[in-house]
């Protein structure tokens, strides 16, 4: 029988204090029957991206530690970065792996949410595949304008309360938790300081103001340089290569090019080999042809191997 695995991407506000992050990854740790995959921080945004999988009920536990521990350590009335953000636990997302689907995730999610709610009082809205409301259905929907922003409408504006938990936010804020298909998370740094330009670029490339589909794109100054900071919330269907040829072409309309790029978490094995194919013309490459997955594979069907 396959074992059933769920990964989970929690974002945190917090990417500066290394003793913070440190507590925030052992809460997970310290739970058992969970795998540690990735840790990913940055100073600029102050903001870390944790990366763990496991059996739904394992992953459950870690997830809700995590919210847990973020809340005790983190006050957002302090807290200053690049990034939106409404809580110190984020964002809270569930992606299926194997033997699950993304409503099995939406249970997860919903499971989760009441939990946080009614145990650590702390707001919870419901996104993407586990949205109540079409209008909380896109992340940057409900974060729009922020903690700050949040905290006082949630007090008045009927459209901005939970799904569970109060109607008022502590210094932890607010998260958001739900179910998605899994998501790259990549960001393209240019040869200039100034931040219009890749601001411009963002708007260039984003679906929300005519870009690519299944594209969100910001413009950030990070570690002194302009950065177009992108998540592509379906690589299988906007090709990640294009988007950065694109991006090298708009740049070049400023006089300016791609520094380099960065990968912030995880990606998955197909979108590496689409841009490989696409930058190398193979257009016929298959999984199969990547000597680890062929071993893995031979592997699988002979277990007397291991």
């Amino acid at each position: 029988m396959q074992r059933r695995i769920v990964e989970c991407v929690p974002n945190f506000s917090e990417g500066r204090r290394q003793e913070v992050i440190d507590a925030i990854v052992e809460s997970i740790r310290d739970v058992g029957g969970v795998l540690l995959l990735d840790v990913s921080s940055d100073a600029d945004h102050n903001r870390s991206v944790v990366t763990f999988a496991g059996e739904p009920e394992a992953v459950l536990e870690g997830a809700f530690a995590a919210i847990r521990t973020a809340a005790e350590k983190i006050n957002l009335d302090e807290h200053q970065g690049q990034h939106p953000r409404i809580g110190a636990a984020d964002v809270v997302p569930f992606v299926p792996l194997q033997g699950m689907t993304l409503d099995d995730c939406a249970v997860m999610a919903r499971r989760l949410g009441q939990r946080v709610g009614d145990e650590l009082g702390i707001p919870v809205y419901l996104y993407a595949h586990t949205a109540t409301r079409p209008d909380r259905q896109d992340l940057q929907a409900i974060r729009r304008g922020g903690y700050e922003t949040l905290k006082e409408a949630v007090l008045t504006d009927p459209n901005k309360q939970p799904d569970f938990g109060p109607a008022r936010l502590g210094t932890a804020g607010a998260t958001v938790i739900g179910a998605r298909v899994p998501l790259v998370a990549f960001n393209v740094f240019l040869t200039t300081d100034d931040v219009q330009i890749a601001r411009r670029i963002a708007a260039a490339v984003r679906h929300s103001s005519g870009g690519y589909h299944y594209l969100k794109s910001l413009g950030f100054l990070v570690k002194g340089r302009a950065q177009v900071s992108m998540n592509f919330t379906d690589p299988t269907r906007t090709p990640i290569a294009r988007v950065v040829e694109t991006i090298r072409r708009e740049a070049a309309r400023y006089g300016v090019s791609i520094h380099h790029t960065e990968l912030v978490g995880l990606i998955p094995q197909g979108a590496v080999l689409d841009a490989a194919g696409w930058y190398l013309q193979l257009d016929a490459l298959r999984p199969g042809q990547v000597l680890e997955t062929a071993l893995r594979s031979a592997l699988d069907a002979h277990p007397e191997w291991e």
